[in-house]
C-alpha cells in the first residue's frame, strides 16, 4: 500500500490504518495484527515507522505487545466525543462481523449561485461516495457531501480521498461535530445503487439522511446512505 508523505508523517498513516482496520473487525478483539516485518514490506516503510505506529495504537489502548505471542487487539470501538452512543459500525464490529471500505468516487464541485446546492453548501463542496461491504457481501451504499466550512484551508482544498475515517478527520482539521440529525424511511433504491448493492431492480432500502453541524450550527456534512437491511438490520445502542 504506498503511503503519501504530504498527508503526515508516515507513521501516523500507518496508525490510521491499522486503527480502522480495528474498528471494522480487519484484525478482530483478541487476534494479533501482523508482525513488523509484514507490516514493513506492506507499506513499504522502515522499522522504526512500523515502530512508532504500533507505539500509538499501544497508547490510544487498541494493541498490546506480549513477548513471545505478538502485538493482541485489546480494543475495537473509539472514543466517542459527542456522546456515549456507539457508531452503528462499531456494534456490527462487537458482534463478530467484518466492515471493508470501497471507495467509488471523490470529487471537489463548485456549486453556482442561486442553486439549493450553493445555500446548503456554499460556493464548493466535496462529494465522496463509498460502499460498504461486510462479510465479504455489498451492504451500504453511503454518499458524503462535506460543505465549504469543512474543507481544509476554508474550501481551498479537498480533503483527502483515501482518508480512514471521515470524522476523525474532521476533527484533525478542528472540526468538532456537536450534533446530528438523522431522518429515516423506506423507499426503492434507485438503479445504479440496486447494482452496487446486489440488489434486483426495484428493491426498498432503509435510506439514512444525515446532516452533521459544527458547535457554532454551521452545516458541515450532509450524507445519504441505503442500506440492504435484509442483510443487517440497522442497529442503534444507547447507554445512560
Amino acid at each position: 500500500m504506498s503511503l503519501k508523505r504530504k498527508q503526515g508523517p508516515l507513521y501516523q498513516q500507518i496508525q490510521k490504518i491499522l486503527k480502522d482496520r480495528i474498528l471494522h473487525g480487519v484484525y478482530p478483539l483478541g487476534s494479533i495484527i501482523p508482525s513488523e516485518p509484514q507490516l514493513e514490506k506492506e507499506f513499504g516503510v522502515s522499522k522504526m515507522t512500523v515502530r512508532g505506529a504500533v507505539q500509538e495504537l499501544a497508547q490510544e489502548g487498541y494493541v498490546q505487545k506480549k513477548s513471545g505471542v505478538g502485538t493482541i487487539v485489546m480494543r475495537n470501538t473509539s472514543y466517542q466525543k459527542l456522546s456515549k452512543g456507539k457508531r452503528f459500525t462499531e456494534l456490527l464490529v462487537e458482534a463478530g462481523h467484518k466492515l471493508e471500505k470501497k471507495l467509488l468516487l471523490s470529487q471537489r464541485l463548485v456549486n453556482e449561485a442561486g442553486t439549493e446546492e450553493y445555500s446548503l453548501y456554499g460556493p464548493y463542496c466535496q462529494r465522496i461516495e463509498r460502499l460498504y461491504i461486510l462479510d465479504g457481501q455489498p451492504y451500504i451504499h453511503l454518499v458524503h457531501f462535506l460543505t465549504a466550512a469543512a474543507l481544509p484551508g476554508g474550501e481551498a482544498a479537498e480533503m483527502g480521498a483515501d482518508i480512514q475515517s471521515l470524522y476523525d478527520s474532521l476533527e484533525e482539521n478542528d472540526i468538532v461535530l456537536e450534533n446530528f440529525r438523522d431522518r429515516f424511511f423506506v423507499e426503492s433504491a434507485p438503479s445504479e445503487v440496486c447494482v452496487l448493492l446486489k440488489l434486483p431492480p426495484g428493491t426498498p432500502v432503509l435510506k439514512r439522511l444525515r446532516n452533521s453541524y459544527d458547535g457554532e450550527g454551521r452545516l458541515i456534512e450532509h450524507s445519504i446512505g441505503c442500506y440492504n437491511t435484509e442483510l443487517h438490520h440497522y442497529l442503534v445502542s444507547y447507554d445512560t
